[in-house]
């Protein structure tokens, strides 16, 4: 009997797919909503995030739907990935319509993996449309994957005492109310898991840092899904909230040398939930992503 899937695409209707590239260590990854896209929006509490179309997903910005979202090494090299999204989409027939075309709306968000492989090595054009084409609803791999191939955890004594970031994925639902979490996880800080353990990281926190800025570059990049009916708004205020959560398992999080970034997609095609334990599960599952990016590389 197959094993449950208990990573996002548990969630009807959306899809991942991985391009990864182990020996340049990068890689990206792409998560497709339903052909008619989803509401969406997005926090940019790190102040350094680099990103495509991130204005858009602003409550007040007219479009109210994208039709996928990329993560991606190779830092604002890596965003060269997102064409290749669109232009799959584009061949079949998704995308916003306008008078002359229907026009994929992709956004985009990266993190810095240069040091980690080959930094000429960077997810392209071509590593974007592979992503998008092979995407499937099967169980999300985890780990080394995707955009999680080059990532490090807890640089703040230097690059030379990281250790591996990576992927993670879960899947929550409790009393008809469901979301799933994606997390690629490459900070500066340590990772713990939300009781409390050390899971990745010296673990001796930034007061002993022989860090000076430049040395490193960082970044968690995170994305919940749902099925339930979400405003743009309702969408911002569940990305601040997993943005919260984010800081109960990466210690120090965005730090002025992160660019940390959560997402927030619905497909609504399903009411909406109750706030309060929406927002629950929400911070729940972005902890528990994190943490999986660690303990996948274990099993």
């Amino acid at each position: 009997m197959p094993s449950m899937n208990t990573t996002l695409t548990a969630v009807p209707d959306f899809r991942v797919g991985h391009w990864t590239d182990p020996v340049g260590q990068t890689g990206c990854t792409v998560i497709l909503p339903p052909s008619e896209g989803a509401v969406a929006s997005a926090s940019f509490l790190g102040p350094s995030p680099a990103t495509r179309e991130g204005v858009l997903l602003s409550p007040e910005k007219k479009v109210e739907r994208i039709h996928g979202l990329l993560l991606t090494g190779g830092s604002a090299f890596g965003l060269a990935a997102a064409g290749g999204v669109v232009r799959w989409l584009e061949e079949q027939g998704v995308g916003h319509p306008t008078p002359f075309a229907r026009v994929p709306i992709v956004p985009a968000a990266v993190i810095y993996d240069l040091g980690a492989g080959d930094p000429k090595a960077r997810p392209d054009e071509a590593a974007g449309y592979f992503a998008a084409q092979t995407a499937s609803s099967a169980a999300v791999p985890r780990g080394r994957v995707g955009a999680g191939t080059g990532a490090t955890i807890g640089k703040y004594l230097g690059p030379t005492r990281a250790v591996a970031g990576g992927l993670g994925s879960v899947y929550l639902s409790r009393y008809g109310v469901s979301v799933g979490a994606l997390a690629v996880v490459n900070p500066i800080g340590d990772v713990y898991s939300p009781a409390g353990e050390l899971l990745a990281g010296p673990g001796v926190g930034p007061g002993a840092a022989a860090f000076t800025p430049g040395d490193v570059e960082n970044t968690t990049l995170l994305v919940i899904v749902t099925q339930h009916s979400l405003t743009k708004n309702d969408a911002r205020r569940l990305a601040d909230a997993a943005q919260a959560a984010l800081a109960r398992v990466i210690r120090p999080s965005h730090t002025y040398w992160d660019g940390d970034s959560a997402f927030v997609l619905s497909s609504a095609a399903l009411p909406a939930a109750d706030p309060l334990l929406l927002g629950t599960l929400v911070q729940e599952a972005a902890a528990l992503a994190v943490a999986d990016a660690v303990l996948s590389q274990r099993e």
